[in-house]
């Protein structure tokens, strides 16, 4: 079986990307090993403060870029349904993503998976558990819930190799595609731009790309992993535990896409699981995920 490599262009703070995940689990759950997916680090903050602007959302368009990522994550929240918790912005500010993003490649260099599995743990100590992520330790310790080798983490964390492949990353990220331009998935962050996050590009075995530019629905990154080749595996969508057993914690909205139902009935789906002990809910400000009883 061809296995297509998915190059997802992305940062653990975006929270457009954090909107994002049921597409990533639903392409995980129908295509299975036939698409691997391959983070790549956009770096949406090399430092947060009076001066940061990013035109996504009009942050830093005010005297308080952390007042106006508030009202954004409130906004994408709303939009997408994935839960968050904002008061990340007032108790435990990151100073930058930077740190994060290095994290993420760290753990990439275990693989593929290892990178994909530290960037979900990331994203929800970030926008859902408001966790400080932007120094060492803070970062080493989302390490072992990820599943990845802690040690082994914590050097290639400190190594150079691993700046090095940052810079790559964000070298990949601000190199616009003309298709990507003529999208409109350009965005200037800190004065320079760069793709807008999400975006994706399917690697066929010929070397040919099939791209989804911006925040694009399922479809569309269904179209393009099946133009690069990609296998789906899935017969049919999964029951609601069958879900999480597979995922780990999900949000409800991840529940609902995974499974293409309608809300009011996962909704209530997930709670009767709650009543006998078979799920338990993990309150959000603004919703909820769900793990194993």
């Amino acid at each position: 079986m061809m296995t297509v490599e998915l190059r997802y262009y992305t940062d653990p703070a975006c929270i457009w990307s954090w909107g994002a995940e049921p597409t990533l689990r639903r392409l995980e759950w129908e295509f299975g090993d036939s698409v691997r997916a391959w983070p790549v680090m956009g770096g949406l903050a090399r430092s947060y403060g009076p001066s940061y602007r990013d035109e996504e959302g009009r942050i830093g368009s005010g005297t308080d870029c952390f007042a106006d990522l508030i009202a954004h994550w409130l906004y994408v929240t709303a939009e997408t349904g994935m839960p968050c918790d904002p008061r990340l912005w007032t108790e435990a500010k990151i100073t930058s993503t930077y740190p994060v993003c290095m994290a993420v490649i760290a753990a990439r260099e275990q693989g593929a998976a290892a990178g994909m599995r530290y960037l979900r743990r990331a994203r929800e100590a970030l926008v859902v558990e408001r966790r400080k992520l932007d120094h060492t330790e803070a970062l080493v310790a989302e390490a072992g819930a990820a599943e990845i080798d802690v040690e082994r983490f914590r050097i290639d964390l400190g190594s150079n190799a691993i700046l090095e492949a940052f810079g790559a990353d964000l070298d990949e990220a601000r190199r616009i595609p003309e298709a990507a331009r003529s999208a409109g998935a350009v965005r200037v962050t800190e004065g320079r731009e760069r793709l807008t996050f999400p975006s994706a590009e399917f690697v066929a075995e010929d070397g040919s790309l099939h791209a989804v530019w911006g925040r694009r629905s399922y479809e569309a990154y269904r179209e393009a992993a099946l133009a690069a080749g990609a296998t789906a595996e899935a017969e049919r969508p999964p029951e609601p535990l069958d879900a999480i057993e597979r995922f780990g914690r999900c949000a409800t909205r991840e529940v609902e896409e995974l499974t293409a139902r309608p809300r009011p009935v996962v909704e209530a789906e997930l709670w009767a699981l709650a009543r006998d002990w078979r799920l338990k809910p993990v309150p959000a400000l603004t919703g909820t995920l769900w793990e194993l009883a």
